[in-house]
């Protein structure tokens, strides 16, 4: 884990809140952080160049698993939020799906052990681009002052209440969605990594321990990390799902006629 055991009297101490955060390599823009975001980066563009880059009508191993991805983001996200417009924005909904995947499975591998989408910076900037992205797209369908009337007046309201509706359809609509969107994401990996390292360190802490029924159950918090390893597998694709899944719907209610 990042977290690091300080002795002190003999004896040992959890971490600290800022053993999350590994040291930086050489300054602030070289971090532990930034080179697995570019090492995931460099991973993808390998695997799918890789897999097509001789593609066939029946698929090699790799090309079947490129396809099944690409195949699984395009049918159970794309065209199921947005019907048949979500077709041209399936392959930047695999990447971020295949990115997002990626990033929050190093929260399990030997040496890396932390995810970068722990750290609040990363999913903000995820967050960001969704954002943005379906703000000008529903700016460029609709122009932007029909954009903004259908995003926050409801049709159909006595006018008195939109003083009260417009306020709440605003934070609702530009301000709650790309921050709950990366919070999400930034709490899920943040406590798995939490959960880990506390099973983790308590392990060795209690085989640390002069008392032998102590350091016989250090085996349970060892095989509660193990099975909370697992867990957080299924937590890191679920949570790429959800991610995709609601920047596709936020695309899909921008290209939307109604509200």
């Amino acid at each position: 884990m990042s977290g690091q055991l300080v002795a002190a009297e003999g004896l040992p101490w959890p971490p600290s809140v800022g053993d999350f955060y590994p040291p930086d390599l050489a300054g602030p823009w070289v971090t532990k952080f930034t080179l697995m975001v570019w090492l995931a980066v460099g991973l993808l563009i390998v695997f799918f160049m890789a897999t097509y880059r001789n593609p066939k009508l029946v698929p090699s191993k790799g090309q079947w698993m490129a396809e099944s991805v690409y195949g699984l983001v395009r049918d159970n996200i794309a065209r199921e939020q947005m019907g048949r417009d979500g077709i041209r924005f399936a392959p930047y909904f695999t990447v971020l799906f295949c990115f997002i995947v990626v990033t929050n499975l190093f929260g399990i591998v030997p040496g890396l052990q932390i995810s970068p989408n722990s750290h609040i910076a990363f999913p903000i900037v995820l967050a960001l681009i969704s954002y943005v992205m379906y703000l000008y797209i529903g700016a460029r369908k609709h122009g932007l002052g029909r954009y903004l009337k259908q995003s926050l007046i409801l049709p159909g309201v006595p006018w008195p209440m939109h003083f009260l509706l417009i306020p709440i359809e605003f934070l609702q609509t530009f301000v709650v969605r790309p921050v709950t969107l990366a919070v999400r994401l930034f709490a899920n990996m943040f406590a798995g990594h939490l959960i880990l390292l506390v099973f983790t360190v308590g392990g060795f802490v209690m085989l640390a321990s002069d008392n032998i029924f102590i350091q016989i159950s250090s085996v349970a918090a060892f095989v509660m990390a193990i099975l909370m390893a697992f867990f957080e597998v299924l937590v890191a694709l679920l949570q790429a799902y959800v991610f995709v899944t609601l920047t596709a719907n936020y695309i899909g209610s921008s290209l939307a006629d109604e509200h």
